[in-house]
């Protein structure tokens, strides 16, 4: 199959899990024979055009008139993906399915449904009503109509979890059978291994005899740190040879070290800034847990990259993460939004370390047999496929068909362009 991707991150440009989860998907259906595409945001540095592990990745530059918010700034690179994807048509490639991602891909998804007859799929990663837990702006509530419109222009909706699905029923009032679930996936390979030493690294972080508690990820409030930082106190009174490593950067970090310093326990904690995968990968092998304590998560990728790094992980009962946790098995769930759970759990990993490895072994296994890239790819392109199949018994072509007032098909054949349009 011929698929074109669009999504508005990838790397190197990476500002959330889109980025990883693209690159990686892409990757796994090429490996698998499919031709794919990306269009993506040009990111200094970075080719317009590459083959990239068997994916062709078209990196549209950003030309336009600076924009005086990030909304319009998106506009314009839905804008710029038309445009990439019109020439690479007229250079003589052709797509048999469009795959937007998110919101932000929404009308560049939109407009080549139309223009060009091919299906749309779309994966909605996150809803803005449950990332703000409601809507209570106009650009919320902008945002979140946008999604709904990309679930309706869309022939299938992808999502990562049940718990996502629920959230688009009860959100958009998506039907069921619109709705596939395929969850996220890591590469086992990508986490096993660092060209550092592990003990040198730990050594800049911790000192040789402290416990060490290791999160990595976006700083946004629904991440939960400000309960993790709640947590500590109650941790540090049973453990006081802890140190809790934050990697990572984003918009919530200035409020979370004050919360610390209101805590009495910044000299506990450490803020690393972004790290690369290499320093990730050393941390979480020399860290004692991984803890993610988030309040809104609609999977939990970095919970799956903390089991395929083979350490303890904690998470909050919540979201995607009560599914692929399973108490006591594979990993530990803590009450969302409880400090008190969370310490407890927390310590509970630090001071059962032989069960801790049970754990991280179970885990390995789940991440080898449910979450590979290789099986997600195949459910995806089962999607695709699906998705042609009912295409080509259909009697939809494009906007002017159904719509009122418009010409109907049959006319716009008559212009010289359309004239070998079947």
């Amino acid at each position: 199959m011929r698929i074109l991707m669009l999504s508005w991150e990838f790397p190197p440009k990476v500002i959330g899990g889109i980025a990883r989860h693209v690159d990686d998907l892409s990757r796994a259906l090429a490996r698998q024979g499919e031709d794919v595409h990306v269009i993506t945001c040009g990111v200094q540095g970075a080719p317009y055009y590459e083959l990239y592990h068997g994916v062709k990745v078209h990196r549209v530059g950003m030309h336009n008139p600076e924009t005086p918010d990030f909304l319009t700034w998106v506009l314009q690179l839905n804008l710029n993906m038309v445009e990439e994807a019109n020439r690479l048509i007229e250079d003589g490639w052709s797509f048999d399915v469009i795959h937007a991602h998110d919101w932000l891909a929404a009308y560049a998804g939109k407009n080549l449904k139309h223009s060009r007859q091919a299906p749309l799929v779309a994966t909605i990663h996150a809803t803005e009503y449950g990332r703000n837990n409601g809507l209570h702006n106009e650009l919320q509530r902008y945002i979140s109509n946008v999604e709904w419109w990309l679930g309706y222009e869309a022939w299938r909706v992808i999502c990562c979890s049940q718990y996502m699905r629920e959230e688009l029923r009860r959100v958009f009032q998506l039907p069921d059978d619109k709705v596939r679930i395929i969850p996220n996936g890591v590469y086992l390979k990508d986490f096993v291994g660092t060209t550092m030493d592990p003990a040198r690294i730990r050594d800049r972080y911790c000192a040789s005899d402290e416990k060490m508690i290791f999160h990595i990820g976006r700083i946004v409030r629904e991440k939960g740190l400000g309960v993790l930082l709640e947590a500590l106190p109650r941790i540090l009174e049973t453990e006081p040879k802890t140190k809790l490593v934050i990697a990572g950067k984003g918009p919530y970090l200035d409020e979370l070290k004050h919360r610390a310093y209101q805590l009495g326990v910044f000299n506990r904690v450490y803020f690393t800034g972004f790290i690369d995968d290499n320093t990730r990968n050393a941390l979480f092998q020399c860290a004692d847990v991984a803890v993610f304590p988030s309040l809104y998560e609609p999977f939990g990728i970095v919970a799956l990259e903390g089991m395929a790094a083979g350490v303890p992980v904690v998470v909050s009962d919540t979201g995607g993460m009560q599914e692929i946790i399973h108490h006591g098995v594979n990993g530990l769930k803590a009450y969302t939004d409880n400090p008190v759970s969370l310490a407890d759990n927390i310590l509970w990993a630090l001071s059962h370390p032989d069960h801790g490895q049970k754990m991280v072994k179970r885990a390995r296994e789940d991440v080898r047999t449910i979450y590979s890239w290789e099986k997600i790819a195949m459910q995806t392109a089962a999607v695709y496929s699906q998705v042609l199949e009912e295409h080509s018994h259909s009697n939809w072509r494009g906007s002017y068909q159904d719509a009122p007032g418009r010409f109907e098909q049959r006319d716009v054949r008559s212009f010289g362009r359309y004239q070998n349009v079947q």
